[in-house]
């Protein structure tokens, strides 16, 4: 194995590994919300660290689930016309857009976040609202997020070039193909037009 698929490797196991942590905020922020509100609601008790707590977990769920997220190529994609295109085709499309749109544009909010965050760290900044949390953690997930999305889009670079190569198989990057997006609408189809059945 190339050194360059031992690295795509070992991006994939970072993110997936980051990413299967993350997805279990999704849980706890719901409990905070829910306890935040029985709280609030029978003692009216209530803090904004609470409700600041929320929207972190939200912003690391999103952040640090992107990059996997596209590791797993479950980020939407419009297959009406590309998903019609010869496998090789596709593979150019996604190198395209990775070069030139994915890349780029996490490279500048990467280098835009990183003084942001820098500023509110050495600044010990704080919630503008009362009883509410310190900023820079919410901040420094910026950074980590397009940091781990750069090196995912990396990843997926050298698994493109690598099917270019014949060295990794389509189905290794593409887990949802046009076909499977046909065979499902044909099943629905299919459930749809026999309709429910009625026992006597």
């Amino acid at each position: 194995m190339s050194f360059l698929m031992r690295l795509s490797r070992l991006i994939d196991a970072v993110n997936a590994f980051i990413g299967q942590w993350a997805k279990w905020l999704i849980l706890l922020a719901v409990l905070v919300c829910a306890g935040n509100a029985i709280v609030r609601y029978s003692f009216s008790i209530s803090s904004n660290a609470w409700l600041e707590l929320q929207w972190y977990m939200f912003a690391a769920v999103f952040l640090l689930g992107a990059p996997y997220t596209l590791r797993r190529d479950e980020h939407v994609r419009i297959d009406v016309i590309a998903g019609r295109l010869s496998e090789r085709t596709q593979v150019w499309i996604d190198i395209f857009g990775i070069l030139f749109f994915l890349l780029p544009i996490s490279a500048v909010i990467l280098w835009l976040s990183v003084p942001y965050f820098w500023l509110s760290y050495a600044g010990h900044e704080m919630s503008g609202n009362a009883g509410g949390l310190i900023r820079w953690p919410a901040k420094f997930l910026i950074v980590a997020g397009f940091f781990l999305i750069i090196l995912q889009g990396l990843s997926e670079l050298i698994k493109r070039f690598a099917y270019l190569k014949g060295e990794l198989p389509f189905s290794a990057f593409r887990k949802h193909g046009h076909e499977d997006v046909e065979e499902e609408v044909a099943a629905i189809v299919q459930a749809t037009k026999s309709g429910p059945t009625t026992k006597q």
